[in-house]
C-alpha cells in the first residue's frame, strides 16, 4: 500500500494556495459607489496599491497571503483600516463592502463638511447637489444657476465655461431625446444627487477609450438613491393679453433604470433678434455682438423680433430589457408659426469705397417637424457588445418674406443710390434618416479590445422658390428723382440629396498595466446630388426657361484617416502621443446646359496630423489638461460648384471647383482647482485656432452705366483659399461661497481675439476683433431660502477693425446692470422679479439705454404647497429695445427692434411628486455605476 501523509492517523490539511484574487467595493454612507478611492493591501508578503473604478470596485490579483490589512482612503472621507482573516484555500476572496464616512474638518471655530462639492475627473466635472440651496419645488435649471461655471439663457440653453452643453442624460441614459432644455426645465431639483458635465467623445470612445475627435459637452443628472422610484407631474396653464399664453404638461415615471417621460408645451412667446444681411454684398461668416434689454447676462442669439406660436410634445423611454438589453427611444413633434419684423442698418466696405445701407423686412415662417430616435445596447456576454442607433427626421416649412433695402454707395467710381424691393416665398420639405451600428469585443486581457462601427445617413431637401425683385435707381440721396428701374420674377426649384457613409475600426494593444497602443482606421464619404432649375415669369404671366441659370451638379468629399497612438494612464497623469495620416479627395461633375456634356473636377490632399493629449490631476479637486486636434472641413455646395448664380443680377456668385478643404489646428488648455475647506473654485480655459486653406470670399466689382452720368455697380463674389485666419478664445470663472453658501461671489469672463481674411478686387485685407466681457454676479440667500437676491454687473469692450477702403473701426462699450430674486412672504405668498439696465456707447445711430423690468406674484395652496396661482407681468416700462452688431470682412450690420414684449400672464401651476424609495433586489439596495445607472 502507498504511504499516506497523516498526523496521528489524520490526513494533513491541504497546502495553502500560492496566490489568490481579492476584490471588494467602496461606498459612502448612502450606498453610492466611490470612484478613485485609494486601496492598500499589506501582509507579511504583500504590499500593493490600487484605486477603485467608476463603480467603486477594486481588484487585487496574485495576493500571496489570505491574512492582511486593508486601508481605504479618499479625499473628504475618514480613512478605513481593517484586519482581514480569510481562508488560505480560497482562490477568490470577496470582501464585505467598505463604507467610508464623511470626514469633518475644523476651520477656525466653524465645523464644516470637508467632502468636496466639486470633483474634477479625467473627462467629467461632478457637483454634489445637496450643497446648493434652492427653493421648494425648484427645477434643475434653478439648481444649475447656483453651480460654478454654469450659465443659463432664457431660451433654456446651458453653457459650461463658455461652451454649449448639447446633450442631456438622466442616470447615464438619454433623457427626452437628449434635449437639454426639456431636461433642466422639467426635472425637479429635489431628486438630484449629482450633476455631471462630461466631455463626450461619442459612444465608440466610451467603450474603447480611443478619442478620435473633439469632445462635446453632455449634462448627466444622477438621482438620489431614495428618489429613484417615483412619479412627478408638472402642469402650467397661463393666459394673458396680446394673444399670449403658456400651457405646459410634464410627466416622469422613474423606476431605477426605467424612465418614461412625456413633456409637452403650447405657447405664444416674444422673440429676440437675429443676424441680418444686406444686399449690398454677400456676407461671410463673422462675429456677432449682441446687446439686449431683456437679458443683460445672456443676449438672445438666434430668434428674430416678433412672436411665435409653438407646440413641442416629446415622449421618451428607456429601460433594461432583461440583464443584457438596454433600450432608449424618443419621439418629438414640433410646430412653429413665427411672425417677425427686423430693421437693420450698417456699412459695407470694398476696394471701391464704403456703402451705407438700411433694410426693413418682415417674415412669416410656418414650420412642422418630427424626429424619432432609438438606441439598442446589447451585451452579448462579458466580452462582446453591440449598439444599434436608427433615426428619422422630417420637416416642412413655408417662409414668406418681404424686404426693402436702401443703399448709398460712396464709391471712387461715382455715387450710386439703388433701392431694392424683394418679396420671396420658399416652401421647403426635408427629411433625413440614418443607421449606425457598433460592435465591441474585449479579449481575455481586458485592456486589449477591438471595435468596428459603421453608419449611413441620407438627407434630402427640396425648395420651390418664388422671388420677385424691383430694382430702382435714384439721382441723389433722396428718392425724389428716379433714374432707372427694372423688374425680376423668378421661379426656382432646388433639390439637394446627401448621402454620408462612415466606418471606423479600432484596436487597442496593452503594453503593460499603465500603457497601451491604439490604432484607428476610418473612412467618411459624403456624396451630394444637387439640381436647380429656374424660370422667369414674363409680363404676360407666361414662363420662360432660363437655361443659363440651371444647374445640375454632383460632388463628393472622401476623407480617410489612419491613426497610431501611444497612451499612458498613470494614477495622476495621462498622456497620448501619435500621428494620423489623412488623405482627402474632393471631386464633382457639372452638366453644361449648352452641350449637355459633363465637366468633371477632382482634387486630392494629404496631411500628417499630430496626436497629443495630456492631463495631470494633483487630486480629485485639481486638474490640468491640454490637447491638440486637427480637422478637415469640405467647402460648401455653393462655394465649390462650377456654376455662376445670376438669380440676383446685382450680386452674382461664382463657384470655384478648385477649392481645397479647410484644415483647422486647435490647441486647448484648461486648469481647474476647487478648495473644499474654503469653498473656493478657480477655472480657466484657453483655445488657439489656426486655419489653413480657409475658404474666403473675393468680391470683384464692375461698373455698368445706367445713364450718361450715373452708374450701377455689380458685385461678383468668388471663393478662394486663404491662409492666416486665426483666433484665440479664453474664459475664466472664479467663485467663493461664504456663510454656509448663503453668499456666493461669482466672477467670470471671456477674452477673445479673431483675425479673418478676405479679398476685394483681388486685394487681400483682414478684419480683427477684440472682445473683453467681464461679469460679476453675487448670489445672496437668506433665512433658509425665504429671501434670494442676485445682483449682476458686467462690462464689455468690443473693438473691431477692417482694412478695406474707408472702413471705420468699431468700439462698443457696454455696462450691464441687473438684479433678480425671490421673496417668500407670510400666508404662502411669493414675489419674484428681475430688472436689467444697459448703458451702451459706440453703436451708430443708437442712443437708447433700455431698462427692462419683469415681476410676478404667486400664492401657494394646499398643505403640500403644490398648487400655485400665478400673475406675471413682462417689460413693465416697455423699453425692450434690442440691438445686435454683426461684423464680417465685408460689412458691419446693426439690427434693432422694439417688440411687443409688454404683456401679462395669469394662471395656475400644479406640482405633484411621489417617491417610493431605493431600488432593491432580494432586500439589498442595487449597486450603481459612476453615471448613476443601476447594476441589475
Amino acid at each position: 500500500m502507498g504511504q499516506q501523509n497523516s498526523t496521528n492517523g489524520q490526513p494533513l490539511p491541504a497546502p495553502a494556495l500560492a496566490f489568490r484574487q481579492v476584490s471588494g467595493i467602496v461606498q459612502d454612507s448612502t450606498g453610492a459607489a466611490i470612484a478613485g478611492a485609494t486601496v492598500k493591501l499589506v501582509s507579511a508578503k504583500d504590499s500593493v496599491v490600487t484605486t477603485t473604478d467608476n463603480d467603486g470596485i477594486f481588484i487585487f490579483d496574485k495576493v500571496k497571503m489570505a491574512t492582511f490589512t486593508l486601508s481605504v482612503s479618499e479625499i473628504g472621507y475618514t480613512t478605513s483600516v481593517r484586519k482581514c482573516l480569510n481562508n488560505d484555500l480560497s482562490r477568490k476572496i470577496v470582501l464585505e463592502p467598505v463604507i467610508l464616512r464623511d470626514r469633518p474638518y475644523q476651520l477656525k471655530p466653524v465645523t464644516i463638511n470637508g467632502r468636496p462639492t466639486i470633483v474634477y475627473k479625467v473627462d467629467t466635472v461632478e457637483y454634489r447637489a445637496s450643497d446648493y440651496k434652492v427653493p421648494e419645488n425648484a427645477t434643475v435649471d434653478q439648481l444649475l444657476k447656483k453651480m460654478e461655471g454654469m450659465e443659463l439663457g432664457r431660451d433654456g440653453s446651458l453653457t459650461y465655461q463658455g461652451e454649449a452643453v448639447t446633450k442631456a442624460k438622466l442616470n447615464g441614459r438619454l433623457f427626452s431625446g437628449g434635449d437639454v432644455t426639456q431636461a433642466i426645465q422639467n426635472l425637479p431639483a429635489s431628486i438630484v444627487d449629482k450633476i455631471q458635465i462630461i466631455d463626450d467623445y461619442g459612444d465608440l470612445a466610451a467603450r474603447t477609450g480611443v478619442k478620435d475627435r473633439d469632445p462635446t459637452k453632455t449634462l448627466n443628472i444622477t438621482t438620489k438613491a431614495d428618489k429613484s422610484i417615483g412619479n412627478t407631474v408638472h402642469i402650467v396653464s397661463q393666459e394673458g393679453n396680446n394673444d399670449r399664453y403658456n400651457e405646459q404638461l410634464s410627466y416622469q415615471n422613474v423606476n431605477a433604470n426605467r424612465v418614461i417621460s412625456l413633456i409637452g408645451n403650447v405657447k405664444s412667446t416674444v422673440n429676440g433678434i437675429a443676424s441680418s444681411t444686406s444686399t449690398a454684398a454677400p456676407l461671410s461668416t463673422g462675429t456677432t455682438n449682441n446687446v439686449s434689454g431683456s437679458n443683460p447676462q445672456l443676449a438672445a442669439q438666434s430668434p428674430v423680433p416678433g412672436t411665435t406660436h409653438s407646440a413641442s410634445p416629446t415622449l421618451s423611454y428607456t429601460d433594461d430589457w432583461g440583464t443584457k438589453l438596454v433600450a432608449t427611444g424618443s419621439y418629438a413633434y414640433n410646430f412653429n408659426n413665427t411672425n417677425s419684423v427686423s430693421n437693420s442698418y450698417g456699412q459695407a466696405n470694398s476696394s471701391f469705397g464704403s456703402s451705407d445701407f438700411k433694410n426693413n423686412s418682415t417674415s412669416k415662417n410656418d414650420s412642422k417637424g418630427q424626429a424619432v430616435k432609438f438606441e439598442l445596447d446589447y451585451n452579448l456576454d462579458n466580452a462582446n457588445y453591440i449598439q444599434i442607433n436608427p433615426s428619422y427626421d422630417r420637416n416642412t416649412s413655408a417662409v414668406n418674406s418681404s424686404a426693402l433695402t436702401d443703399n448709398l454707395n460712396y464709391f471712387t467710381t461715382g455715387f450710386e443710390h439703388p433701392v431694392v424691393s424683394l418679396v420671396t416665398n420658399n416652401p421647403t420639405t426635408s427629411y433625413d434618416y440614418g443607421l449606425t451600428a457598433l460592435f465591441f469585443h474585449a479579449f481575455k486581457n481586458p485592456s486589449r479590445n477591438f471595435s468596428v462601427q459603421a453608419g449611413f445617413t441620407q438627407s434630402n431637401t427640396q425648395i420651390n422658390g418664388d422671388k420677385r425683385a424691383d430694382y430702382r435707381y435714384y439721382m441723389d440721396t433722396t428718392q425724389n428723382v428716379q433714374v432707372s428701374d427694372s423688374l425680376s420674377h423668378l421661379l426656382t426649384f432646388k433639390s439637394s440629396d446627401r448621402k454620408i457613409y462612415r466606418s471606423v475600426i479600432t484596436y487597442v494593444e496593452p503594453l503593460g498595466k499603465l500603457s497601451q497602443l491604439e490604432f484607428t482606421a476610418q473612412i467618411k464619404s459624403s456624396v451630394y446630388n444637387n439640381k436647380a432649375i429656374s424660370d422667369t415669369v414674363l409680363a404676360n404671366g407666361q414662363l420662360q426657361e432660363l437655361t443659363r441659370l440651371e444647374n445640375i451638379f454632383n460632388f463628393s468629399f472622401t476623407e480617410s484617416r489612419a491613426t497610431f497612438a501611444y497612451r499612458y494612464n498613470g494614477k495622476k497623469s495621462s498622456l497620448t502621443l501619435g500621428a494620423a495620416m489623412v488623405p482627402t479627395v474632393l471631386s464633382g461633375t457639372q452638366v453644361d446646359n449648352n452641350t449637355n456634356n459633363s465637366i468633371s473636377t477632382s482634387r486630392s490632399d494629404f496631411r500628417m496630423i499630430p496626436i497629443f493629449r495630456y492631463s495631470y490631476a494633483w487630486s480629485k479637486t485639481e486638474r490640468f489638461q491640454v490637447f491638440y486636434t486637427g480637422t478637415n472641413t469640405e467647402p460648401g455646395f455653393q462655394q465649390i460648384q462650377p456654376f455662376t448664380d445670376r438669380s440676383d443680377p446685382n450680386n452674382i456668385v461664382i463657384g470655384n471647383p478648385n477649392l481645397k478643404p479647410t484644415f483647422t489646428h486647435s490647441l486647448t488648455a484648461s486648469y481647474n482647482k476647487y478648495f473644499p475647506n474654503d469653498k473656493f473654485n478657480v477655472s480657466y480655459k484657453v483655445q488657439g485656432l489656426l486655419y489653413d486653406n480657409q475658404v474666403a470670399t473675393n468680391i470683384l466689382q464692375a461698373t455698368v452705366p445706367i445713364t450718361n452720368t450715373l452708374n450701377k455697380t455689380i458685385n461678383e463674389t468668388g471663393f478662394v483659399n486663404l491662409n492666416g485666419d486665426k483666433a484665440v478664445k479664453s474664459s475664466y470663472s472664479i467663485s467663493k461661497q461664504l456663510d454656509n453658501r448663503n453668499y456666493d461671489l461669482v466672477l467670470n469672463g471671456n477674452i477673445n481675439y479673431y483675425y479673418t481674411n478676405a479679398m476685394s478686387d483681388n486685394i487681400l485685407y483682414h478684419t480683427t476683433v477684440w472682445d473683453f466681457n467681464e461679469r460679476l454676479g453675487p448670489q445672496i440667500t437668506l433665512n433658509d431660502n425665504t429671501l434670494m437676491i442676485n445682483p449682476f454687473a458686467g462690462y464689455e469692450i468690443y473693438r473691431s477693425f477692417t482694412g478695406t477702403l474707408n472702413a471705420m473701426p468699431g468700439d462698443i462699450r457696454t455696462i450691464k446692470l441687473a438684479i433678480d430674486g425671490q421673496v417668500y412672504l407670510p400666508q404662502n405668498f411669493q414675489v419674484h422679479y428681475d430688472a436689467g439696465k444697459n448703458y451702451i456707447k459706440g453703436f451708430a445711430n443708437y442712443n437708447l439705454n433700455p431698462l427692462v423690468i419683469n415681476a410676478g406674484l404667486e400664492k401657494r395652496f394646499t398643505k403640500a404647497h403644490n398648487l400655485t396661482l400665478t400673475f406675471d407681468v413682462f417689460d413693465i416700462l416697455h423699453q425692450n429695445n434690442f440691438i445686435q452688431q454683426s461684423i464680417t470682412p465685408q460689412a458691419t450690420t446693426y439690427t434693432l427692434s422694439n417688440t411687443l414684449s409688454r404683456y401679462f400672464l395669469v394662471g395656475l401651476k400644479f406640482n405633484l411628486q411621489k417617491w417610493g424609495g431605493t431600488p432593491t433586489r432580494n432586500g439589498q439596495p442595487l449597486k450603481r455605476r459612476g453615471d448613476g445607472s443601476f447594476v441589475n
